[in-house]
C-alpha cells in the first residue's frame, strides 16, 4: 500500500474514509469533564506511570526514513532531528533508531555523543511509537500501545514493531495495552493523575465500539492511574486527533501549563480546544483531591516566526523535560521565545532551559516532545 505525503496537522480526506470532522471537541458538554474517583483496580495494579521530570536512563529518538511522508523536506527535518539529539545528549544518553542503510548517515549528522542503533523505523515520532514505561512492583515495564499510524493515516509497518523490537533489545519486559493509543496522548503528574484528550482515544479510528468509561478503566489498569482528567481535544483536524502534549502539560503535581493563542489571533479549533481545556482544569482536582494551578503559556506572533506552513505547530507546550534541562522550540519571535523561556524557568528552576530551532519538525505538525521519548531510571553509563 502506498501513502501520499501528509503532515501531522492535516488529515487525508481520501485515506481510510476518514474526513475532516468539525470540532466535536469543544461541544462535548458533560463528557469533557474530569472523571470520578479512582477505581480500586487502578490502585491495586501495583504500577506507577512516572512524571517526565523523574530521572531518565536515556532518551529514545527516531530518524525520519520516508520521502513519501516528508517529500523535499526530508533533509531539513533530519537536520532538525540531529539538532535536537545533539542538544539532549549534552544532558543525558540519547539512543536514535535508524534503518540499517541510513545508520551511518544518521550517525554522521548526530555526532559521536548520540548512539545510533539499527532498527527499522518509518518516521521520527518516537513519543508515539516507543512504549510507555511504568514501574511495576519495582521493575521497569514497557506498555506497548499498539501503534496504528494514528488510526491508519500513515505508513507504519515498521513503526508498529518498534515497541516489541526496542524492548527486546534492552531486555525490558513488555505488555500489550488493551487499547490503541500513542504516547503523545498521555500526560501525568507522576502521582496518579492523567491528562488526556478524548478526541485522540475515544475515537473509532483507534478504539471502535469502546466507550470512554471502558477506555478509562483500561488506562487505569495498564498504567496504575488513579484519576483521569478528560479534555475534549479536536477530532479530524490533524493526524493525531489533538494529542494533549501540545495543549496542556504538568510541570509539577498540581501545576499545569496550558497553551494560549497569541493575543488578537482569530479564534480557531485549536485555540477553542485550549480554552476548553483551561476551563476544565480550573475546576478540576487531581488524584490527591487538590485543585490545580493553571498557568498560561502564550504562543508567538505568527507574523514574526521563522517557520511556515499550514500545519505549523507554534505551541511552546510541546517541550521536553530531560535530566538537568528542559528543551523548548525557538520560533524566531524573540519576545515570545524569551517569555516562554522565562515561564519554563520559573517552573523548572533547577534545570537549564535550552531553546532549539525546529522549524521543519513544527511545519510537519509536531515538536520536540513528539520526537523524544524518555526511559525512566538512573542514567545509563
Amino acid at each position: 500500500m502506498s501513502f501520499p505525503p501528509m503532515s501531522r496537522r492535516k488529515v487525508l480526506r481520501s485515506f481510510a474514509g476518514i474526513g475532516a470532522v468539525a470540532l466535536g471537541a469543544v461541544a462535548c458538554g458533560p463528557r469533557a469533564t474530569p472523571s470520578g474517583p479512582a477505581s480500586p483496580s487502578s490502585k491495586a495494579s501495583g504500577r506507577r506511570f512516572g512524571a517526565e521530570w523523574d530521572s531518565h536512563t536515556r532518551t529514545f529518538m527516531s530518524w525520519p526514513a520516508l520521502e513519501s511522508v516528508w517529500g523535499d523536506q526530508l533533509p531539513a527535518v533530519r537536520e532538525d532531528i540531529a539538532r535536537v539529539a545533539r542538544a539532549v545528549a549534552e544532558y543525558e544518553p540519547v539512543v536514535l533508531m535508524a534503518r540499517p542503510e541510513q545508520q551511518d548517515a544518521a550517525q554522521r549528522a548526530c555526532g559521536s555523543q548520540v548512539e545510533v542503533i539499527p532498527l527499522m523505523v518509518d518516521d521520527l515520532w518516537a513519543r508515539d511509537t516507543v512504549p510507555l514505561f511504568v514501574e511495576d512492583s519495582g521493575r521497569l515495564l514497557g506498555v506497548d500501545l499498539n501503534f496504528s499510524g494514528w488510526g491508519n493515516k500513515q505508513e507504519h509497518r515498521n513503526d508498529a514493531q518498534v515497541g516489541r523490537l526496542l524492548l527486546d533489545k534492552y531486555d525490558i519486559p513488555r505488555t500489550k495495552a488493551p487499547l490503541v493509543a500513542e504516547g503523545g496522548s498521555f500526560e501525568t503528574d507522576g502521582e496518579g493523575t492523567l491528562l488526556i484528550t478524548e478526541s485522540s482515544v475515544v475515537n473509532k479510528n483507534r478504539n471502535p465500539g469502546k466507550s470512554r468509561d471502558q477506555i478509562e478503566a483500561e488506562i487505569k489498569s495498564s498504567l496504575g492511574i488513579e484519576k483521569v482528567l478528560w479534555l475534549a481535544g479536536v477530532r479530524g483536524k490533524d493526524i493525531t486527533d489533538a494529542h494533549v502534549d501540545s495543549i496542556a502539560r504538568f510541570t509539577a503535581p498540581g501545576v499545569v501549563l496550558v497553551d494560549r493563542a497569541f493575543p488578537d489571533s482569530p479564534p480557531d479549533v485549536w485555540s477553542r480546544a485550549a480554552d476548553q481545556a483551561r476551563t476544565v482544569l480550573k475546576d478540576a482536582t487531581d488524584a490527591r483531591g487538590k485543585s490545580l494551578e493553571v498557568v498560561d503559556l502564550p504562543q508567538p506572533d505568527l507574523d514574526k516566526i521563522t517557520g511556515r506552513g499550514d500545519a505549523f505547530v507554534s505551541t511552546y507546550a510541546n517541550f521536553y523535560v530531560a535530566n538537568g534541562a528542559v528543551f523548548m522550540p525557538r520560533f524566531g519571535d524573540a519576545e515570545a521565545d524569551d517569555r516562554a523561556k522565562g515561564i519554563l524557568q520559573d517552573h523548572f528552576p533547577q534545570r537549564d532551559i535550552v531553546q532549539v530551532k525546529i522549524d521543519t519538525i513544527a511545519s510537519g505538525g509536531g515538536g520536540i516532545h513528539c520526537s523524544t521519548h524518555d526511559q525512566p531510571g538512573k542514567p545509563a553509563k
